[in-house]
């Protein structure tokens, strides 16, 4: 047996409704996927379903949405009706008015289990290549002033 369940797009709060079985391993809806962890479209089999025997693939830990326009789900079942907490008074979040999403991704994980031991999901790591430019990273220019005897270091003279 299946039962709606609703989650909200953490981009602009649209809902999303997904018919789930009643049994729920939900770990988080994140707006990036969770490093090692494998989406797949609300339309593939996600969840094994004894009733219509099948079985999922067991590297599936999730569902991958693109708000407003995945299939297989309903899209804002409440009919633009949102709580305070996902737009309602916040106008930099609210959805457009046709409640057809933003067209972002987002994801839905699982909690996953390692030799009985629940994994800790972590963000998919990004690279970052810090001032890639190859030019130098200091002033070019003289050493600094040179002393009474021309070498550039020390201070022989002066005031002291």
């Amino acid at each position: 047996m299946s039962y709606p369940v609703t989650y909200y797009c953490p981009h602009c709060g649209t809902l999303v409704e997904l018919e789930r079985d009643g049994y729920l391993a939900d770990k988080s809806v994140t707006p990036f996927p969770l490093e090692g962890w494998t989406y797949v479209a609300p339309t593939e089999p996600f969840e094994d379903d004894a009733d219509a025997d099948v079985d999922i693939d067991a590297d599936v830990d999730g569902v991958r949405f693109v708000c407003g326009e995945s299939d297989g789900v309903e899209w804002d079942p409440h009919d633009g009706v949102r709580g305070s907490d996902v737009g309602g008074d916040e106008p930099y979040r609210e959805p457009d008015a046709a409640g057809t999403g933003c067209g972002e991704p987002f994801y839905l994980s699982f909690v996953r289990y390692e030799d009985g031991r629940e994994i800790d999901p972590r963000p998919e790591s990004e690279s970052v290549e810090i001032d890639p430019d190859p030019r130098p990273s200091g002033p070019r220019g003289p050493s600094g002033p040179s002393g009474p005897d021309g070498s550039g270091g020390g201070s022989d003279g002066g005031f002291w």
